[in-house]
């Protein structure tokens, strides 16, 4: 026979509430008591009646999470740290790929929405943002906290990074390593992408130098736009000795490019990434990036969605912006390739 609550409660010795309220991760019980109800629970194999919950809560207690790249590590980091500080209370997570596609992120929103989730997190693919907030999103109906796309118009709870300080502090850094003809390879047009160019720009206006037409281009998301993108700067007749890369995937492309035309990396070209997804470490030269720090990213979108579900009445929209970090590897460090003698040390073998 299927263990209750009430098995539960009467084995341990507290009221039914108690246990009830450990389970759905309730904080006005003690730690002790909770962790005490929650591993009785787990060595007798309970498996709540969600049916039956839902009737008696009117909730699914189910999170939609909507990310355009299901492949990119960085939001598999995000679903990590989301899942890790929903489940204490007893959510699950329902994921969706909008593959960076606006209209199938519509879809998506609509057939979770069908289903009477509780709450939901997305990293929106919209393209509409300079015109204020994209329909797609003005029409959500649940609590909902938007993570990495940064909103404009009206505030929006929002947990991300500011990206306009990560691009000032990827560009300060190559300057810093001596680099003086800069490039930057740019995402789509998303906020993510336009306030990474802006911090570019303003590094370089900063700094006394100019930011050249011929110096910026479109990279994509993947490390075959980066590739593409790299081999364009490498055209030119002064190419750039130093570069910044919208993300890592892209960084990743654009040192097989340069590695490839028989160029070293830092020597003739520093190039540095964002996102610190787990592989750069591992690339054929480590890839310096800025950490966005995508699980607290999840972590802080849970506790703000989780604060909106309870309550009753929608609490004030929260924005959190993670301060950027930088990681500094192989790509970038030319401190160590200060005799010309050296510059060739990471060519291609």
């Amino acid at each position: 026979m299927a263990v209750r609550m009430k098995d539960i409660a009467e084995d341990l010795g507290v009221s039914l509430m108690t246990v009830s309220k450990a389970l759905r991760g309730h904080v006005d019980i003690s730690e002790d008591t909770r962790e005490r109800i929650l591993r009785r629970a787990r060595e007798l194999n309970y498996q709540p009646n969600w049916v039956a919950r839902s009737l008696a809560t009117r909730r699914t207690f189910i999170v939609g999470l909507v990310i355009p790249d299901l492949m990119h590590s960085f939001f598999a980091e995000i679903a990590y740290g989301l899942t890790r500080e929903l489940a204490p209370f007893g959510y699950q997570i329902v994921l969706a790929n909008s593959d960076e596609n606006a209209e199938t992120e519509r879809r998506e929103l609509d057939l979770l929405i069908a289903r009477k989730i509780d709450g939901l997190v997305v990293a929106s693919a919209q393209r509409d943002w300079r015109r204020g907030i994209p329909q797609a999103l003005k029409n959500i109906s649940i609590p909902f906290v938007l993570i990495d796309r940064m909103p404009s118009g009206p505030r929006m709870n929002y947990v991300g990074t500011c990206d306009e300080d990560l691009g000032m502090l990827a560009t300060e850094h190559l300057i810093s390593q001596g680099c003086v003809r800069l490039a930057h390879i740019h995402g789509p047009d998303n906020p993510n992408s336009l306030g990474r160019l802006r911090g570019f720009q303003s590094a370089l206006k900063k700094n006394g130098m100019k930011s050249l037409p011929q110096c910026v281009v479109e990279g994509g998301v993947k490390d075959e736009d980066g590739y593409e993108a790299m081999q364009q700067l490498l055209r030119l007749k002064t190419p750039p000795d130093g570069v910044f890369c919208y993300n890592d995937p892209v960084a990743a492309g654009a040192i097989k490019a340069v590695l490839e035309s028989g160029r070293g990396i830092p020597g003739d070209i520093a190039i540095v990434g964002a996102g610190n997804v787990h592989y750069s470490d591992l690339l054929r030269v480590p890839l310096s990036t800025i950490d966005q720090r995508a699980s607290e990213i999840g972590e802080q979108a849970a506790r703000i969605l989780v604060e909106c579900m309870r309550t009753k009445s929608a609490p004030s929209p929260k924005c959190v912006l993670i301060p950027p970090r930088l990681i500094i590897r192989d790509s970038s460090r030319r401190s160590d390739f200060s005799n010309l003698g050296q510059r060739t040390a990471m060519r291609a073998r």
